[in-house]
This record gives structure tokens, C-alpha cells and sequence, in this order.
């Protein structure tokens, strides 16, 4: 979430940078405003009430240590008791409303953010990696893993349903093998601690990072009649690694943070019907290694850099074709102030597919999370937090089979993956 007290004291300022992302996003912000306002009245009318109630209580004590008549101050007392119930009532109301609002206001992008209304404007700052050529006409991934037997689409959708998959054989070890390759990189080249977290978060978790509640309609909820044992499946696992410091005061030396860690993702993808509906492009699971840095504010951006090289590292190694992209306003992630997609190449497909978002939240999750560190001068300093997928398989096994395969209908592996293979 924003910083409120930035918000009152810079209002205009933060109007024209989200403005850049939507309309929406300034009417949230204003609605946001208003309602910190009415807040803050309700709270001054309160704080009025109880320090007349505490003054009519020092004049009954006087009154009735002369003996006098406390009826009318016990009746002036009675008025003033309803009314200051009601002012705690409204100020209550009041603040819940400032707090929901808080959690739908997206982030301010950073300066560095070319201004545009949608992905048309996104800018194509790298490419890496030689693209493939054929002399036969590839197959998409569909077509060749069915041939293989190393995917079977059909019998997922009758276990599951559409936007699942079942691998199989060699093409079970495949995805085993990429995500063994993909922690070992990470962990023993790159330095990130190795984590495997639960699959399962609780609501608090989902809340921090920003899942919840702007995009509820886009996850699987496991419901309880007890709230407290209401559990989400992973979409990330950005969600779990996180919130491994909610609520935490670190240590300036603890910075920063670094680290990796495997989970199946789930999405139910809503809005998404029609699109990349048969395949490995866009499913309701897949499996996904993720990266997560939580740093000081003045090294966000130099961590952000470092993270898309990690990622892009994955893509050279295995000798892929690649893009990365750095998203206009318009185009930005709820939360994210800044982000690099790093898109590969699939030939049978004929595109790019992103397998990576890097993105620096800036403090806009830590504030949710309530993620602090101790500065050596004694101050609680708010942590800057980023994530990126290092990478995720699904689109990762489309692009290495389809840019791997060879006539005879057989893939090569690349020499990175054979060990584990």
C-alpha cells in the first residue's frame, strides 16, 4: 500500500504519476483520500466527546464532594455516553473503509517507466540468445509432445479438467530436471538461500504481497467455516517467501534478503477463456522457481538489475532465444513501481512467451507486510521488496522443446540439463 502520510502531503504529485496507469487508479486514490478525511474528522469528534466526558466525570467527583446535586451532570453525562458511542462507531467504520481502500490503490510508478496506456508502448530493451532456424517446418508443442508420449493432454482433462497436464516418461523427468536446474543455479551460482515453502497460504499472506483482495476471483480458495482455516493455493511462490518476514523488525546486517524457492502455482485465469485453452501455455497449474529480494530503499534498483540478469542467466544457459521488455505505465502489474518481462522464443509457435516479470515493489508490499529493518542510526526503516520468476516451466518446456526438436520428430536436451537427466 501507498504511504498515507505521502499521500496528504503529496496529493497532485501522486494523482499525475498514477494517472499514467488508468483514470481508475486516480479515483481510487481520491476515494481513498476522502475517506482518510472523514476518518480523521470522526476521530477529532470522538477525541472532542471523550474529553467532555472525562471533564463532566471530574465535575460529579467535585459535585459530590460538596455534596451537591449530580442529576443534571449524570443526565448531561448519559447524552454524552450515546453520542461518543456512535462517534466510536463511526470512526471505526471510517477507519476500516481507509484501510480496504488502502489495499486496492495501486503502486506509483517509478520515474524510469516509459508513459503508456497499454503493452503497445512496452519497450523491447534487450534481446539475447540466436534464434533458431529450420530446414523442415517446426511443430507446435502441442503436436510434438502428444507424438513423443511425453504430455497427455486428454487424460489430464478427464482427471482434472481444462488447463491441466499430465507429463509422462521422459517428459516427466524433463520438467524434474528444469526445476532441479533452476534451484542449483540460483542457490549455489547466484546466492539465494534455497526455500520450500508450503503450498498453501492463509489469507494474512495472501493480503501482504497483494494478491488479496484485488485479485480474489483469480484464486483457488479452500473454504472453511472457520476463517481461520481458510487456505489458498500458491499462485506463486512469491507468496510464501515473503511472507516468511511479516511482522518482522530485521537487522540492518540481515540485508539484503536472497531467496529461491520451488511451488506448483494455481490461477484459475479468469477472463482468460479462448485463449491458449489446449497446451502448456496458459494452465490453471504449473510449475513455477522463484526469486525474492528484500533490501535497504537505496539498493532496490541495483537488486532489481541483478534479479532480471539471474533470470535471463536461466535462458542463456539453455541457449535460448529471448526478449526483455520494460513495461510502460499502463502495462504495470498491480503492485510493481517498476518490472522487466523477459520473453522467449517458441519457433512452433511462432512468438514470444513470457517466462519472467522482475519487479521492484519499492516498500508498497513491505508497508503491507509491516516488513521493517533497524538502520544502525536506531530507525525503523521500511524494507524495499522484488520478486521474479527464475523461471516459470510451463512456457520455459514450450520454448526448449519446440526450439530443440529435430525432423525425425525427437528433441535434444541441452548440455546444461543431462546431468540431471
Amino acid at each position: 500500500m501507498l504511504d498515507i502520510k505521502k499521500a496528504r502531503e503529496k496529493p497532485q504529485e501522486i494523482r499525475q504519476k498514477l494517472l499514467t496507469r488508468s483514470p481508475q487508479a486516480v479515483e481510487l486514490f481520491d476515494r481513498w483520500l476522502a475517506a482518510d478525511l472523514q476518518w480523521r474528522e470522526c476521530t477529532r469528534k470522538y477525541e472532542a466527546l471523550l474529553a467532555e466526558k472525562n471533564l463532566i466525570a471530574k465535575a460529579i467527583a467535585h459535585a459530590k464532594a460538596k455534596n451537591s446535586d449530580i442529576s443534571p451532570l449524570l443526565k448531561q453525562g448519559g447524552v454524552i455516553a450515546e453520542r461518543l458511542a456512535t462517534a466510536q462507531s463511526d470512526a471505526k467504520a471510517a477507519e476500516e473503509q481507509v484501510h480496504l481502500l488502502s489495499l486496492l490503490v495501486p503502486n506509483v510508478p517509478h520515474e524510469t517507466v516509459p508513459v503508456g496506456e497499454d503493452s503497445s508502448k512496452n519497450q523491447i530493451i534487450a534481446y539475447g540468445g540466436k534464434k533458431p532456424e529450420f530446414n523442415f517446418t517446426p511443430l507446435g508443442h502441442v503436436e510434438l509432445l502428444e507424438k513423443l508420449g511425453w504430455v497427455d493432454f486428454e487424460k489430464a482433462s478427464k482427471i482434472a479438467g481444462s488447463g491441466f497436464a499430465v507429463f509422462r516418461g521422459l517428459g516427466a523427468k524433463l520438467e524434474r530436471a528444469l526445476i532441479f536446474f533452476l534451484l542449483d543455479l540460483h542457490s549455489s551460482e547466484h546466492g539465494y538461500l534455497e526455500v520450500s515453502p508450503p503450498f498453501l497460504v492463509n489469507q494474512a499472506s495472501m493480503v501482504g504481497t497483494g494478491q488479496l483482495p484485488k485479485f480474489e476471483q483469480d484464486m483457488y480458495c479452500i473454504a472453511d467455516e472457520d476463517a481461520s482455516r481458510r487456505f489458498y493455493l500458491n499462485p506463486t511462490a512469491e507468496v510464501p517467501l515473503t511472507n516468511l518476514y511479516r511482522d518482522m523488525l530485521l537487522k540492518e546486517s540481515e540485508l539484503p534478503i536472497k531467496l529461491v524457492g520451488y511451488t506448483p502455482c494455481f490461477r484459475k485465469e479468469a477472463g482468460s477463456a479462448g485463449r491458449d485453452t489446449r497446451g502448456l501455455i496458459r494452465m490453471h497449474q504449473f510449475d513455477k522457481v522463484e526469486l525474492v529480494w528484500i533490501t535497504k530503499p537505496e539498493d532496490s534498483y541495483m537488486a532489481l538489475e541483478q534479479l532480471r540478469c539471474h533470470a535471463e542467466k536461466v535462458l542463456q544457459l539453455l541457449g535460448l532465444h529471448y526478449r526483455t521488455v520494460l513495461l510502460c505505465t499502463g502495462d504495470l502489474g498491480f503492485g510493481a513501481a517498476k518490472c522487466y518481462d523477459i520473453e522467449v522464443w517458441a519457433p512452433g509457435e511462432g512468438r514470444y512467451l513470457e517466462v519472467s516479470s522482475c519487479s521492484n515493489f519499492e516498500d508498497f508490499q513491505a508497508r503491507r507486510l509491516r516488513l521493517r529493518y533497524k538502520s544502525t542510526e536506531g530507525k525503523n526503516i521500511t524494507c524495499h521488496t522484488l520478486n521474479g520468476s527464475g523461471t516459470a516451466l510451463a512456457r520455459l518446456y514450450v520454448a526448449l522443446v519446440e526450439t530443440y526438436q529435430q525432423e525425425d520428430g525427437t528433441v535434444k536436451i541441452p548440455e546444461v540439463l543431462k546431468k540431471y537427466l
